[in-house]
Protein backbone atom coordinates (compact mmCIF):
# COMPACT_ATOMS: atom_id res chain seq x y z
CA UNK A 1 0.00 0.00 0.00
CA UNK A 2 2.88 2.37 0.32
CA UNK A 3 4.49 1.36 -2.75
CA UNK A 4 0.89 2.37 -4.41
CA UNK A 5 0.58 5.64 -2.55
CA UNK A 6 4.16 6.90 -3.01
CA UNK A 7 3.26 5.76 -7.19
CA UNK A 8 0.22 7.73 -7.06
CA UNK A 9 1.51 10.93 -5.45
CA UNK A 10 5.10 10.51 -7.54
CA UNK A 11 2.39 10.71 -10.64
CA UNK A 12 0.96 14.17 -9.32
CA UNK A 13 3.43 15.68 -8.30
CA UNK A 14 5.42 15.41 -11.25
CA UNK A 15 3.13 16.45 -13.70
CA UNK A 16 2.88 19.19 -11.47
CA UNK A 17 6.83 19.72 -11.38
CA UNK A 18 6.48 20.40 -15.11
CA UNK A 19 3.92 22.02 -15.04
CA UNK A 20 5.72 24.64 -13.23
CA UNK A 21 8.62 24.43 -15.42
CA UNK A 22 7.13 25.01 -18.35
CA UNK A 23 5.73 28.72 -16.98
CA UNK A 24 8.71 29.38 -15.34
CA UNK A 25 10.62 28.03 -18.46
CA UNK A 26 14.35 27.10 -17.97
CA UNK A 27 15.85 30.68 -16.59
CA UNK A 28 12.86 30.83 -13.45
CA UNK A 29 13.32 27.23 -12.49
CA UNK A 30 16.75 27.41 -12.73
CA UNK A 31 16.51 30.08 -9.94
CA UNK A 32 14.02 28.06 -7.87
CA UNK A 33 15.44 24.72 -8.28
CA UNK A 34 19.05 25.25 -8.02
CA UNK A 35 17.54 27.15 -4.45
CA UNK A 36 15.63 24.16 -3.08
CA UNK A 37 19.46 22.15 -4.04
CA UNK A 38 20.96 24.55 -2.14
CA UNK A 39 18.69 24.45 1.19
CA UNK A 40 18.78 20.68 0.34
CA UNK A 41 22.46 20.39 1.19
CA UNK A 42 21.43 21.28 4.69
CA UNK A 43 18.29 18.70 5.06
CA UNK A 44 20.83 15.60 6.47
CA UNK A 45 21.91 18.01 9.08
CA UNK A 46 18.56 18.99 9.70
CA UNK A 47 17.47 15.51 9.85
CA UNK A 48 20.06 14.30 12.07
CA UNK A 49 20.15 11.29 10.24
CA UNK A 50 17.50 9.15 12.85
CA UNK A 51 14.62 8.63 10.44
CA UNK A 52 16.15 4.99 9.65
CA UNK A 53 17.43 4.60 13.15
CA UNK A 54 14.00 5.27 14.97
CA UNK A 55 12.42 2.41 12.71
CA UNK A 56 15.02 0.32 14.35
CA UNK A 57 14.54 1.59 17.77
CA UNK A 58 10.68 1.67 17.84
CA UNK A 59 10.65 -1.91 16.27
CA UNK A 60 12.77 -3.27 18.98
CA UNK A 61 11.10 -1.34 22.09
CA UNK A 62 8.11 -0.32 21.29
CA UNK A 63 6.78 -0.10 25.10
CA UNK A 64 9.17 3.04 24.44
CA UNK A 65 7.49 4.58 21.67
CA UNK A 66 6.55 7.78 23.47
CA UNK A 67 10.18 8.35 24.69
CA UNK A 68 11.76 7.66 21.43
CA UNK A 69 9.46 10.15 19.06
CA UNK A 70 9.63 12.89 21.76
CA UNK A 71 13.25 12.93 22.26
CA UNK A 72 13.86 12.07 18.36
CA UNK A 73 11.37 15.24 17.88
CA UNK A 74 12.85 17.68 19.91
CA UNK A 75 16.47 17.12 18.05
CA UNK A 76 15.26 17.06 14.95
CA UNK A 77 13.60 20.87 15.97
CA UNK A 78 16.81 22.00 17.36
CA UNK A 79 18.39 20.97 14.49
CA UNK A 80 16.10 22.74 12.14
CA UNK A 81 16.50 25.89 13.71
CA UNK A 82 19.99 26.00 13.96
CA UNK A 83 20.07 25.28 10.29
CA UNK A 84 18.50 28.85 9.72
CA UNK A 85 21.45 31.03 10.85
CA UNK A 86 23.60 28.19 9.26
CA UNK A 87 22.45 28.86 5.90
CA UNK A 88 22.61 32.70 6.00
CA UNK A 89 26.23 32.28 7.29
CA UNK A 90 26.85 29.85 4.36
CA UNK A 91 25.55 32.55 2.07
CA UNK A 92 27.34 35.29 2.98
CA UNK A 93 30.57 32.99 2.85
CA UNK A 94 29.45 31.32 -0.99
CA UNK A 95 26.38 33.07 -2.28
CA UNK A 96 24.93 31.98 -5.55
CA UNK A 97 25.21 34.68 -8.71
CA UNK A 98 22.16 35.80 -10.36
CA UNK A 99 20.06 34.59 -7.64
CA UNK A 100 18.05 36.10 -4.61
CA UNK A 101 18.36 34.97 -0.84
CA UNK A 102 14.89 35.95 0.21
CA UNK A 103 14.37 33.03 -1.82
CA UNK A 104 16.37 30.55 0.15
CA UNK A 105 15.70 32.10 3.25
CA UNK A 106 12.17 31.44 2.92
CA UNK A 107 12.97 26.88 1.96
CA UNK A 108 15.21 27.42 5.27
CA UNK A 109 12.20 27.01 7.49
CA UNK A 110 11.44 23.29 5.57
CA UNK A 111 14.00 22.00 7.86
CA UNK A 112 11.54 22.84 11.29
CA UNK A 113 8.56 20.70 9.90
CA UNK A 114 10.86 17.98 9.21
CA UNK A 115 11.06 16.92 12.87
CA UNK A 116 7.57 16.10 12.46
CA UNK A 117 8.89 12.88 9.79
CA UNK A 118 9.28 10.57 13.31
CA UNK A 119 5.79 10.05 12.67
CA UNK A 120 6.55 8.61 9.32
CA UNK A 121 9.36 6.49 11.17
CA UNK A 122 6.68 5.08 14.00
CA UNK A 123 4.28 3.72 11.39
CA UNK A 124 6.83 2.70 9.05
CA UNK A 125 8.12 0.24 12.47
CA UNK A 126 4.71 -0.93 12.81
CA UNK A 127 3.94 -1.73 9.11
CA UNK A 128 0.99 0.51 9.07
CA UNK A 129 1.50 2.31 5.21
CA UNK A 130 -2.02 3.04 4.43
CA UNK A 131 -1.64 5.88 7.48
CA UNK A 132 1.56 7.11 5.16
CA UNK A 133 -0.14 6.79 1.99
CA UNK A 134 -3.30 8.86 3.21
CA UNK A 135 -0.98 11.77 4.56
CA UNK A 136 1.34 11.27 1.42
CA UNK A 137 -1.64 11.52 -1.36
CA UNK A 138 -3.69 14.27 0.24
CA UNK A 139 -0.76 16.45 0.70
CA UNK A 140 0.65 15.97 -2.68
CA UNK A 141 -2.43 16.47 -3.86
CA UNK A 142 -3.33 19.81 -1.88
CA UNK A 143 0.16 20.84 -3.18
CA UNK A 144 -0.92 20.51 -7.14
CA UNK A 145 -3.40 22.56 -6.31
CA UNK A 146 -1.52 24.83 -4.92
CA UNK A 147 0.71 25.59 -7.54
CA UNK A 148 -1.60 25.11 -10.45
CA UNK A 149 -3.92 27.52 -8.90
CA UNK A 150 0.17 30.26 -8.71
CA UNK A 151 0.33 29.26 -12.43
CA UNK A 152 -3.31 30.23 -13.63
CA UNK A 153 -2.91 33.32 -11.80
CA UNK A 154 0.31 34.16 -13.12
CA UNK A 155 1.82 34.62 -10.10
CA UNK A 156 5.66 35.70 -8.98
CA UNK A 157 8.39 33.29 -8.73
CA UNK A 158 8.79 34.37 -4.89
CA UNK A 159 5.35 33.03 -4.70
CA UNK A 160 6.44 29.30 -5.32
CA UNK A 161 9.17 29.29 -2.78
CA UNK A 162 6.55 30.04 -0.41
CA UNK A 163 4.33 27.15 -2.34
CA UNK A 164 7.03 24.74 -1.59
CA UNK A 165 7.88 25.73 2.44
CA UNK A 166 4.00 25.36 2.51
CA UNK A 167 4.14 21.42 1.30
CA UNK A 168 6.11 20.77 4.14
CA UNK A 169 3.87 22.23 6.24
CA UNK A 170 0.69 20.59 5.40
CA UNK A 171 2.47 17.34 5.36
CA UNK A 172 3.55 17.85 9.01
CA UNK A 173 -0.23 18.80 10.18
CA UNK A 174 -1.43 15.60 8.06
CA UNK A 175 0.96 13.79 10.19
CA UNK A 176 0.04 15.11 13.57
CA UNK A 177 -3.46 14.19 12.42
CA UNK A 178 -3.12 10.68 12.02
CA UNK A 179 -0.69 10.28 14.64
CA UNK A 180 -3.41 11.83 17.06
CA UNK A 181 -6.32 9.76 15.78
CA UNK A 182 -5.00 6.47 15.32
CA UNK A 183 -2.77 6.25 18.43
CA UNK A 184 -2.48 8.74 21.14
CA UNK A 185 -1.52 12.43 21.63
CA UNK A 186 1.66 13.89 20.37
CA UNK A 187 1.91 16.06 23.83
CA UNK A 188 2.32 12.52 25.48
CA UNK A 189 5.69 12.58 24.09
CA UNK A 190 8.37 12.61 26.55
CA UNK A 191 12.30 13.89 26.22
CA UNK A 192 15.17 12.06 27.68
CA UNK A 193 18.64 13.27 28.12
CA UNK A 194 19.84 9.69 28.35
CA UNK A 195 18.12 8.97 25.03
CA UNK A 196 19.01 12.09 23.77
CA UNK A 197 22.60 10.87 23.89
CA UNK A 198 22.37 7.77 23.12
CA UNK A 199 19.88 8.53 19.63
CA UNK A 200 22.73 11.33 18.73
CA UNK A 201 25.86 8.93 19.12
CA UNK A 202 24.29 6.36 17.43
CA UNK A 203 23.40 8.64 14.46
CA UNK A 204 26.28 11.39 14.39
CA UNK A 205 27.97 9.05 11.45
CA UNK A 206 24.93 8.78 9.35
CA UNK A 207 24.20 12.92 9.99
CA UNK A 208 27.65 13.10 8.04
CA UNK A 209 26.55 10.16 5.97
CA UNK A 210 23.28 12.08 4.68
CA UNK A 211 25.31 15.17 4.20
CA UNK A 212 27.49 13.59 2.02
CA UNK A 213 24.30 12.29 0.52
CA UNK A 214 22.87 15.79 0.02
CA UNK A 215 26.17 17.07 -1.47
CA UNK A 216 26.91 14.10 -4.00
CA UNK A 217 23.26 14.40 -5.01
CA UNK A 218 22.71 18.28 -5.26
CA UNK A 219 25.89 19.47 -5.68
CA UNK A 220 25.92 18.84 -9.79
CA UNK A 221 23.08 22.00 -10.56
CA UNK A 222 24.89 24.10 -8.05
CA UNK A 223 27.72 23.52 -9.73
CA UNK A 224 26.58 23.81 -13.15
CA UNK A 225 24.99 27.19 -12.21
CA UNK A 226 28.35 28.20 -10.98
CA UNK A 227 31.18 27.02 -13.53
CA UNK A 228 28.41 27.36 -16.86
CA UNK A 229 28.78 31.44 -16.95
CA UNK A 230 25.62 33.27 -18.19
CA UNK A 231 23.82 30.20 -18.99
CA UNK A 232 24.35 29.05 -15.71
CA UNK A 233 20.72 29.13 -14.28
CA UNK A 234 19.31 27.99 -17.58
CA UNK A 235 21.61 25.03 -17.84
CA UNK A 236 20.44 24.09 -14.34
CA UNK A 237 16.89 24.68 -14.73
CA UNK A 238 17.54 21.98 -17.56
CA UNK A 239 19.24 19.70 -15.79
CA UNK A 240 16.66 19.42 -12.76
CA UNK A 241 14.35 18.08 -15.32
CA UNK A 242 16.71 15.23 -15.62
CA UNK A 243 16.94 15.23 -11.93
CA UNK A 244 13.42 14.89 -11.79
CA UNK A 245 12.49 11.59 -13.83
CA UNK A 246 15.78 9.55 -12.75
CA UNK A 247 15.59 10.18 -9.53
CA UNK A 248 11.68 9.58 -9.46
CA UNK A 249 11.80 5.97 -8.42
CA UNK A 250 14.65 6.66 -5.68
CA UNK A 251 11.82 6.22 -2.99
CA UNK A 252 11.45 2.62 -3.78
CA UNK A 253 14.25 1.02 -2.33
CA UNK A 254 13.43 2.73 0.85
CA UNK A 255 10.03 2.46 0.97
CA UNK A 256 10.61 -1.53 -0.34
CA UNK A 257 13.38 -1.50 3.13
CA UNK A 258 10.88 -0.46 5.11
CA UNK A 259 8.42 -3.42 4.61
CA UNK A 260 10.93 -5.83 4.73
CA UNK A 261 13.76 -4.51 7.02
CA UNK A 262 11.68 -5.76 10.36
CA UNK A 263 12.14 -9.56 8.64
CA UNK A 264 15.64 -8.68 7.93
CA UNK A 265 16.79 -7.88 11.49
CA UNK A 266 14.37 -10.97 12.78
CA UNK A 267 16.48 -13.09 10.22
CA UNK A 268 19.66 -11.37 11.59
CA UNK A 269 18.86 -12.69 15.22
CA UNK A 270 17.48 -16.05 14.39
CA UNK A 271 18.86 -17.52 11.21
CA UNK A 272 22.78 -15.90 10.11
CA UNK A 273 21.76 -18.28 6.93
CA UNK A 274 18.22 -16.74 5.97
CA UNK A 275 19.60 -13.78 7.11
CA UNK A 276 22.13 -13.44 4.11
CA UNK A 277 19.67 -15.36 1.70
CA UNK A 278 17.06 -12.51 2.45
CA UNK A 279 19.58 -9.96 1.74
CA UNK A 280 21.15 -11.55 -1.54
CA UNK A 281 17.48 -11.46 -2.57
CA UNK A 282 16.77 -8.26 -1.68
CA UNK A 283 19.88 -7.12 -4.22
CA UNK A 284 18.89 -9.22 -6.99
CA UNK A 285 14.93 -7.06 -6.36
CA UNK A 286 17.28 -3.57 -6.55
CA UNK A 287 18.50 -4.61 -9.67
CA UNK A 288 15.70 -5.92 -11.55
CA UNK A 289 13.71 -2.79 -10.91
CA UNK A 290 15.82 -0.67 -11.02
CA UNK A 291 17.52 -2.01 -14.72
CA UNK A 292 14.02 -1.98 -15.52
CA UNK A 293 13.62 1.04 -15.05
CA UNK A 294 16.42 2.62 -16.73
CA UNK A 295 15.74 0.78 -19.34
CA UNK A 296 12.31 2.35 -19.74
CA UNK A 297 13.31 5.76 -19.26
CA UNK A 298 16.36 5.44 -21.81
CA UNK A 299 14.01 4.83 -24.68
CA UNK A 300 11.35 7.08 -23.23
CA UNK A 301 13.06 10.16 -22.82
CA UNK A 302 12.73 11.45 -26.39
CA UNK A 303 9.07 11.00 -25.82
CA UNK A 304 9.07 12.49 -22.36
CA UNK A 305 10.26 15.90 -23.35
CA UNK A 306 7.71 16.55 -25.77
CA UNK A 307 5.58 17.28 -23.05
CA UNK A 308 8.02 20.27 -21.86
CA UNK A 309 8.43 23.36 -23.61
CA UNK A 310 10.39 22.98 -26.59
CA UNK A 311 13.49 25.28 -24.56
CA UNK A 312 13.85 21.62 -22.54
CA UNK A 313 14.52 19.30 -25.20
CA UNK A 314 18.46 19.63 -25.31
CA UNK A 315 17.95 17.60 -21.91
CA UNK A 316 16.79 14.26 -23.42
CA UNK A 317 19.80 13.02 -23.70
CA UNK A 318 21.27 13.21 -20.43
CA UNK A 319 18.59 11.69 -18.85
CA UNK A 320 19.11 9.13 -20.93
CA UNK A 321 22.56 8.36 -19.17
CA UNK A 322 21.97 10.02 -16.06
CA UNK A 323 19.16 7.17 -15.38
CA UNK A 324 21.55 4.81 -15.51
CA UNK A 325 23.01 5.96 -11.98
CA UNK A 326 19.53 4.70 -10.36
CA UNK A 327 21.30 1.00 -10.11
CA UNK A 328 23.69 2.14 -7.95
CA UNK A 329 21.05 3.94 -5.99
CA UNK A 330 18.95 0.84 -5.48
CA UNK A 331 22.01 -1.43 -4.39
CA UNK A 332 23.43 1.55 -1.93
CA UNK A 333 20.17 2.01 -0.46
CA UNK A 334 19.62 -1.52 0.30
CA UNK A 335 23.38 -2.39 1.60
CA UNK A 336 22.91 0.31 3.15
CA UNK A 337 20.16 -0.93 5.61
CA UNK A 338 22.72 -3.63 6.66
CA UNK A 339 25.45 -1.74 7.39
CA UNK A 340 22.17 0.01 10.17
CA UNK A 341 21.96 -4.20 11.24
CA UNK A 342 25.00 -4.53 11.52
CA UNK A 343 26.30 -0.97 13.67
CA UNK A 344 28.79 0.03 10.77
CA UNK A 345 27.72 3.19 10.42
CA UNK A 346 30.83 5.03 10.18
CA UNK A 347 31.78 3.01 7.13
CA UNK A 348 28.80 4.21 5.67
CA UNK A 349 30.09 7.89 6.40
CA UNK A 350 33.29 6.82 4.68
CA UNK A 351 31.42 5.66 1.27
CA UNK A 352 29.34 8.42 1.15
CA UNK A 353 32.50 10.74 1.64
CA UNK A 354 33.80 8.77 -1.19
CA UNK A 355 31.01 9.41 -3.40
CA UNK A 356 30.92 12.96 -2.64
CA UNK A 357 34.58 13.65 -3.32
CA UNK A 358 34.31 11.65 -6.67
CA UNK A 359 31.08 13.66 -7.93
CA UNK A 360 32.78 17.00 -6.98
CA UNK A 361 36.29 15.86 -8.48
CA UNK A 362 34.85 14.90 -12.09
CA UNK A 363 32.03 17.80 -11.98
CA UNK A 364 35.32 20.53 -12.05
CA UNK A 365 36.66 18.39 -15.28
CA UNK A 366 33.71 17.37 -17.02
CA UNK A 367 31.31 20.30 -17.03
CA UNK A 368 33.61 22.79 -18.21
CA UNK A 369 34.76 20.12 -20.95
CA UNK A 370 30.38 18.68 -21.65
CA UNK A 371 28.30 20.92 -19.95
CA UNK A 372 25.05 19.46 -18.16
CA UNK A 373 26.02 16.09 -20.13
CA UNK A 374 29.24 15.89 -18.12
CA UNK A 375 27.53 16.27 -14.51
CA UNK A 376 25.44 13.70 -15.65
CA UNK A 377 28.64 11.22 -16.12
CA UNK A 378 29.67 12.04 -13.04
CA UNK A 379 27.05 11.79 -11.11
CA UNK A 380 26.72 8.00 -12.45
CA UNK A 381 29.90 7.49 -11.79
CA UNK A 382 30.10 8.64 -8.07
CA UNK A 383 26.94 6.57 -7.60
CA UNK A 384 28.75 3.46 -8.81
CA UNK A 385 31.83 4.32 -6.84
CA UNK A 386 30.50 4.96 -3.83
CA UNK A 387 27.72 1.72 -3.99
CA UNK A 388 30.54 -0.53 -4.39
CA UNK A 389 33.46 0.72 -2.49
CA UNK A 390 32.27 -1.46 0.35
CA UNK A 391 34.77 -4.05 -1.27
CA UNK A 392 37.68 -2.13 -0.51
CA UNK A 393 36.66 -2.93 2.92
CA UNK A 394 37.22 -6.61 4.37
CA UNK A 395 34.82 -6.94 6.64
CA UNK A 396 31.82 -5.77 4.00
CA UNK A 397 33.48 -7.76 0.94
CA UNK A 398 31.26 -9.96 0.93
CA UNK A 399 27.88 -7.89 0.86
CA UNK A 400 30.29 -6.21 -1.75
CA UNK A 401 30.27 -9.40 -3.74
CA UNK A 402 26.60 -10.11 -3.33
CA UNK A 403 26.01 -6.66 -5.14
CA UNK A 404 28.31 -7.55 -7.95
CA UNK A 405 26.45 -11.20 -8.30
CA UNK A 406 22.80 -9.37 -8.24
CA UNK A 407 24.34 -6.20 -10.84
CA UNK A 408 25.46 -8.89 -13.15
CA UNK A 409 22.54 -11.12 -12.81
CA UNK A 410 24.55 -14.21 -11.72
CA UNK A 411 22.14 -15.12 -8.96
CA UNK A 412 18.90 -14.77 -11.04
CA UNK A 413 20.49 -17.06 -13.76
CA UNK A 414 21.25 -19.50 -11.23
CA UNK A 415 17.55 -19.12 -10.03
CA UNK A 416 16.50 -19.73 -13.45
CA UNK A 417 18.24 -23.10 -14.27
CA UNK A 418 17.54 -24.52 -10.99
CA UNK A 419 13.78 -24.51 -12.25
Amino acid sequence: MLLVGRVGSLIVKMFSNIAVANYLLAYGNGILTTSISYVFLFAALAGLGLDQFLVKELHQFPEKKDEILGTAFFLKLVAGLICIPIIYISWLIYPLKGIQFMGIFILSFAGIFQSFTVIDSFFLSKGKSKNIMLVQIVGNLASVGVKLFLILTQCSITIFFLAYLLDNILMSIGYVIVYNRNVNNVFQWKYEAVLAKKLFLRSWPLIISGIMVSIYMRIDQIMIKQMMGESGIEQAGRYNTVIMFSEALNFVPIAILSSLFPAILNAKRDDPIRYQKRLQNLYDLMVWLSLGFAIFITYASPIIYKIYNPEFISAAPILAVHVWGSIFVFLGVASGQYLIAENYGRLSLLRTGIGAVVNIVLNLVLIPKYGIMGAAISTVFAYFTSAFSILVIPKLRLQGMMMLRSLFLVTIIQKILKR
